[in-house]
C-alpha cells in the first residue's frame, strides 16, 4: 500500500496543507524545512489529523541534505511513494533592478532545489513506482512583469517536470506539476526584492486571493488521483492559460500594459 510521502517546505503554507491533506488519509510523512519551529507544529497537526511521520531540517540548496533525507525515509519508512518538491521563495523587481545575486538565490532554491530533490529521491521512487509532485507557479506559464527571476526558475520547474514525464514513464514513475496563482500564504516572509513597494503590491495580490492553501492542497489531492499532469488549482489561472495557448500575443500585450502601470505606480512612490 502506497502511503509514504516526503514534502519540502513543510513547515508552513502550502507544504503544511499538503501534509495535512494526506495525513487525513493516514499517510506517513517525512516533513522537511529550513525552520525547526514550523516543522514541529506541522508534525503536531499531522498527528492530530490522523497521520504520522518525522521532521528533518533540510536546505534544498544542499544536495547532501536531500540525500540524507532520502536515507532517513529509507530507514524510517522502508522507502517513499510520493515526493513533493514544494520549498520555494518569492522575489520581485524589474529586470534592470535585480542583481545577479538575486538571480543566483532564486535559481538555487526554486529551480535547482527541485532538480536536487528529484535526483536524490529517484532511486527510491523507481523502486516503489512512486510519484514526483513539483510545485511550480502560474508565473511559469504567464511570465508577469517585475518578477523575471521567479518566472524563469518556475518555468524551469515546468520544463523539468515535462522532461521527467517523458523519461520516467517506462519506469512507471508518475510526474505532476502544480501551477498555483497567488493564494493566501506566508510566502512573503521570504520575499526578496529591491523595493518595499513591490513587496506591498505582491502582498495585496496574496490577500485578495479567494482560495486558501488548504483548498489548493485538496485540489492537488484530487487531480493526482485523476492522473492529471498539469495541475492548475485556480479557475482564473486555467482561463489565462487557455487564453495564452489560443492567443499568446494578447497576453503579451496585457503583460506589457501591466508593466507600464507598475512602473507608473512605483514612480509615484
Amino acid at each position: 500500500m502506497q502511503n509514504r510521502m516526503m514534502i519540502t517546505g513543510a513547515g508552513s503554507g502550502l507544504g503544511r496543507e499538503i501534509a495535512l491533506r494526506w495525513a487525513r488519509e493516514g499517510w506517513r510523512l517525512a516533513l522537511a524545512d529550513v525552520r525547526e519551529a514550523g516543522l514541529a507544529e506541522t508534525l503536531q497537526l499531522v498527528r492530530a489529523a490522523g497521520g504520522d511521520g518525522f521532521t528533518r531540517l533540510c536546505d534544498v540548496r544542499d544536495y547532501s541534505q536531500l540525500t540524507a533525507l532520502a536515507q532517513a525515509c529509507e530507514e524510517q519508512f522502508g522507502g517513499v511513494d510520493v515526493i513533493v518538491n514544494n520549498a520555494g521563495v518569492a522575489s520581485g523587481g524589474f529586470f534592470g533592478e535585480l542583481s545577479l545575486e538575486d538571480w543566483d538565490w532564486q535559481i538555487a532554491i526554486n529551480l535547482m532545489g527541485v532538480v536536487k530533490g528529484c535526483k536524490a529521491f529517484l532511486p527510491l521512487l523507481e523502486r516503489s513506482k512512486g510519484k514526483i509532485v513539483n510545485i511550480a507557479s502560474m508565473a511559469a506559464l504567464m511570465q508577469g512583469p517585475a518578477m523575471s527571476n521567479y518566472n524563469v526558475a518556475k518555468a524551469g520547474v515546468v520544463a523539468l517536470s515535462e522532461s521527467l514525464l517523458a523519461e520516467l514513464r517506462a519506469q512507471e514513475v508518475g510526474v505532476h506539476v502544480v501551477c498555483p496563482s497567488f493564494f493566501q500564504t506566508n510566502l512573503l516572509d521570504s520575499f526578496r526584492g529591491p523595493t518595499p513597494a513591490m513587496k506591498a503590491q505582491v502582498g495585496k495580490l496574496l490577500e485578495s486571493s479567494p482560495i486558501s492553501a488548504a483548498d489548493i492542497a485538496d485540489y492537488i489531492y484530487r487531480q493526482i488521483a485523476a492522473g492529471e499532469f498539469m495541475i492548475l488549482p485556480h479557475e482564473q489561472g486555467r482561463m489565462a492559460w487557455a487564453l495564452k495557448r489560443q492567443n499568446p500575443q494578447a497576453l503579451y500585450d496585457e503583460m506589457a500594459l501591466m508593466a507600464e502601470r507598475m512602473r507608473a505606480k512605483a514612480a509615484q512612490g
